[in-house]
């Protein structure tokens, strides 16, 4: 037998010890004629389809042997070790240490240049969560120790090396970083690297962290302490987010910089913008350092400037406390720094920062004593007549007329046009379809050319099932519902046109898995999928899916439907299609379609005439609360009272006889029983029933607060149908969502409502009160949402949900009030001065009239006063 195929029978069959026994004996003609066949051999194994790449993974590591062993060149190893399909083996440690033993013979110089290739072609880490030191490194850093060659710049090379470290510590491996060869390489780049600070704060559980290690050896002399401190004010310079800088502040406090060792210029010019951590520990230091000397009076005051000038209230407390601690002789730095404080919304900061101009105004020259009366004027009256009384007149700011922009409703983007050929076809799912929208488009497009050529359909799709690098359509992978994700069910169907007999298969091995509860409106949109791929696999096709809408919101315009309904020339429609059709129609048509409609021949043409002449279905009763419920905690067997929202829908007449049971699961609701609900699919649903907003609110709210896709608001609200104590629910939900992305989606629903004069505010004010009160919604997102909404314009609609949402929220003689509430209340004074409204709100005179100078006690005296006035107008 020649190398060549006895190399290829070891890679086959996945012997990878005897490939290396034999590799090893091979001269160099034998390697030669392995290096002459091998790139060939894989890219034919791999053009085979994605079965095909699927099995070169498997056996990734043998080609991996025998191309290092008798490819020529370093440059040409290096490649083939980094093909897509020869990366990331099972085992890297024993990987390397084989290709190692195979190209030992190779000279110092060609496996010098090998590992500083490799090094160059690691890739940086992207992936979060669990340690990962990231596909080639060991190889690299094997041949890196084995050569001596000095590592080249390599931010991948660098975070490999910490994440390796970490995750043997999490194996229970916990290596001796002082011993570690590369320790004295790798640390200097640790401060310029990115992707390291997640591995070097790594705990989940263990006691110690790379940092904790670090500062040890720097204790230890192992280590150079100065090396670190210069490293971590380096890092401090260059900037980044909070999370990357955290565990170099960490090491910074950890190893307890001397005054002499601080770089207080340097962290003086980073106070105005660096991340807040990072001015946490910096105003620490320098604060220790001034009261070493070290500080002289101009950096001081440019130090307490930038604090009280930062927007986060914890920064300004410590600005002003430093200036409390300061000598008299200060006072030219100290007073302009507290005049930017004049401006701030909390009184107790501002109130502090009069006390110390006061205090400091004897003291101080003309030019600082002008500054102070420059921002006095924004002061409110009582403080500002001490500032007066201090540094003499000042004038009161000139009150701004507030802006109001004008309420614009963004519409839904435009439906892509019909796809009108399988090639085009082809190249649409190629692209890999995300919204429902282009679901819709490609399974049309799917059904009716399939129906009109099945034969070019299939030959023109099969290169896309063939090429797709996941197995979607391998029975044996289908577990915990992942063969119900929708991209698989399009291939699904796809495949049903392509190789029916392997769908059949497929189907037969997946019917009746279920491993949870899923919503109604998932299994609804699921049974679409599932009725299609039954039709193909029995070798039928329909001419038209019905279902498919002509309108971005989902609807299907109803003359169009009965054109649909008429190529069916008197056969009755796929069930589910011709239900989600019904649901997609408009709340009215032209009569005369009705009449049209009668003319059909079909059972479903009778259902399809009614529906059109009663104008669809009456609108169930939906109800909406927030109530306790019984359930077993998560966490042991006892049962819990918690309490949730909860929707429910009753029909409010018989359903239609042919479809009672399925529209009974989308007509009637009942809360979810056992543990919360949860649903994936939440983009899918605003466009299954359009024509009934609240019937589908009523289902967004019993899985809404643990699936958070509030996304689905925005395109929930451009529908049609009643509003009410529903959608108001589901929105103050999105509301409360902790991700503000997800919260600017429940603005955009309100403005979107308040821009067509739709807004249910008093239900959308009960449901703000009765979440706030039950703990599910925290008073600051709230705010902040409403915020936006008035600034988009929507003023008059934020008032009218915040005089129903305010007088149950505030507090009562005795009680605190939340926080967060006097921001709330400046939001409503801001709403009311727009809309020119005059109230009488409960409770709000009560907090008006409290002593103090709160900010929840200003903002309700200066509500008050607006409301009594009838507002300002706008």
């Amino acid at each position: 037998m020649n190398p060549w195929q006895e190399v290829v029978e070891r890679i086959e069959a996945g012997d990878d010890k005897d490939l290396v026994e034999l590799l090893r004996g091979f001269g160099e003609l034998g390697r030669r004629a392995v290096a002459v066949q091998l790139p060939g051999y894989l890219a034919g194994r791999v053009g085979r389809g994605w079965e095909a790449r699927w099995e070169v993974r498997d056996r990734a590591t043998g080609f991996r042997l025998a191309g290092a062993a008798c490819l020529g060149g370093a440059a040409q190893v290096a490649a083939w070790l980094n093909r897509r399909e020869l990366r990331g083996v099972s085992a890297p440690e024993t990987d390397a240490a084989r290709i190692l033993s195979l190209i030992e013979d190779r000279p110092v110089k060609w496996r010098e240049e090998l590992a500083v290739r490799l090094v160059r072609r690691l890739r940086p880490l992207t992936r979060r969560g669990w340690p990962r030191s990231g596909e080639g490194w060991e190889l690299a850093a094997a041949l890196v120790l084995e050569t001596g060659v000095d590592v080249p710049d390599s931010d991948a090379f660098v975070a490999g090396w910490a994440w390796r470290l970490t995750e043997r510590r999490q194996m229970g491996d916990a290596p001796d970083l002082a011993q570690d060869p590369l320790l004295d390489q790798m640390v200097p780049r640790l401060f310029h690297a990115q992707g390291v600070a997640e591995a070097l704060a790594w705990e989940n559980g263990r006691s110690t962290t790379m940092i904790d290690e670090l500062a040890a050896l720097a204790a230890a002399g192992r280590v150079s302490r100065r090396t670190l401190l210069e490293g971590c004010a380096s890092r401090f310079m260059a900037g980044g987010e909070g999370g990357e800088l955290a565990p170099f502040v960490t090491l910074w406090r950890r190893l307890g910089a001397e005054v002499a060792e601080i770089p207080v210029l340097d962290f003086v010019r980073l106070l105005p913008s660096a991340p807040s951590l990072l001015v946490e520990l910096m105003a620490e230091e320098l604060r220790r350092a001034d009261a070493a000397g070290a500080v002289d009076d101009e950096l001081w005051a440019e130090a307490v400037q930038a604090l009280t000038f930062r927007a986060e209230k914890k920064h300004v407390t410590a600005g002003l406390r430093w200036i409390a601690e300061a000598a008299p002789s200060r006072a030219e730095g100290a007073l302009p720094a507290l005049a930017t404080v004049f401006g701030q919304d909390t009184p107790a900061l501002r109130d502090r920062a009069v006390r110390l101009a006061v205090a400091l105004a004897p003291h101080a020259g003309e030019p600082a004593r002008e500054a102070v009366r420059q921002e006095a004027g924004l002061l409110p009256d009582g403080p500002r007549g001490r500032i007066e009384a201090a540094f003499g007149e000042v004038a009161a700011a000139p009150s701004e007329p507030l802006a109001v922009a004008v309420l614009m409703a963004r519409d839904l983007p435009d439906l892509p046009p019909p796809i009108a050929s399988a090639a085009e076809l082809a190249v649409w799912l190629e692209a890999e379809p995300a919204a429902p929208a282009q679901f819709e488009r490609a399974l049309a497009a799917l059904v009716e050319l399939s129906h009109r050529d099945r034969g070019a359909v299939a030959q023109a799709l099969r290169p896309w099932l063939e090429s797709r690098w996941w197995r979607p359509l391998e029975a044996d992978g289908h577990f915990f519902g992942l063969a119900e994700n929708h991209g698989v069910l399009l291939a699904r169907c796809v495949l049903a046109v392509v190789s029916p007999d392997h769908s059949r298969a497929i189907t037969a091995r997946l019917t009746g898995e279920r491993h949870f509860a899923e919503p109604p409106l998932t299994l609804f949109v699921r049974r679409r999928f599932h009725e299609i791929i039954e039709r193909l696999e029995a070798g039928a096709t329909v001419p038209v899916l019905l279902a498919a809408p002509t309108a971005p919101t989902g609807h299907v315009d109803a003359e169009t439907l009965v054109t649909r309904m008429e190529l069916l020339d008197g056969a009755e429609p796929l069930e589910a299609d011709f239900l989600q059709a019904l649901l997609r129609l408009p709340r009215r048509s032209e009569p005369a379609l009705a009449v049209r409609a009668g003319r059909l021949t079909s059972r479903a043409g009778a259902v399809l005439a009614a529906w059109l002449r009663d104008s669809g279905l009456p609108d169930p009763v939906v109800g909406w609360a927030v109530e306790p419920v019984r359930r077993r905690s998560p966490y042991s067997s006892l049962m819990e009272e918690v309490v949730e929202a909860h929707a429910r829908v009753e029909p409010t007449t018989t359903l239609p006889a042919p479809l009672t049971e399925p529209l009974t699961e989308l007509w009637a609701l009942e809360r979810t029983t056992g543990y919360p609900g949860y649903a994936h699919d939440l983009e899918w649903w605003p466009s299954i029933m359009p024509s009934h907003r609240e019937v589908l609110a009523a289902h967004l709210l019993e899985y809404l607060p643990t699936s958070g896709d509030t996304e689905v608001l925005a395109a929930l609200v451009h529908g049609e149908g009643p509003l009410g104590a529903a959608t108001a629910g589901a929105i103050a939900v999105g509301m409360g969502h902790e991700r503000r992305e997800q919260r600017a989606a429940a603005a955009d629903a309100l403005i979107t409502l308040a821009a067509r004069g739709q807004l249910p505010a008093a239900d959308l004010g009960a449901a703000v009160a009765s979440l706030l009160q039950a703990g599910l919604l925290k008073l600051n997102r709230v705010t902040a949402v409403l915020d936006d909404v008035v600034m988009a314009g929507a003023h008059a609609e934020v008032w009218s949900v915040l005089a129903a949402a305010l007088p149950p929220i505030l507090p009562r003689q005795g009680h605190r009030p939340a926080a967060g509430l006097g921001d709330l209340l400046a939001v409503a004074v801001r709403a009311a001065t727009l809309s020119g409204t005059s109230a009488d709100l409960e409770g709000l005179a009560e907090l008006a009239a409290r002593k103090g100078g709160s900010r929840v006690v200003e903002q309700a005296r200066s509500l008050a006063q607006v409301v009594a006035a009838g507002g300002s107008g706008a």
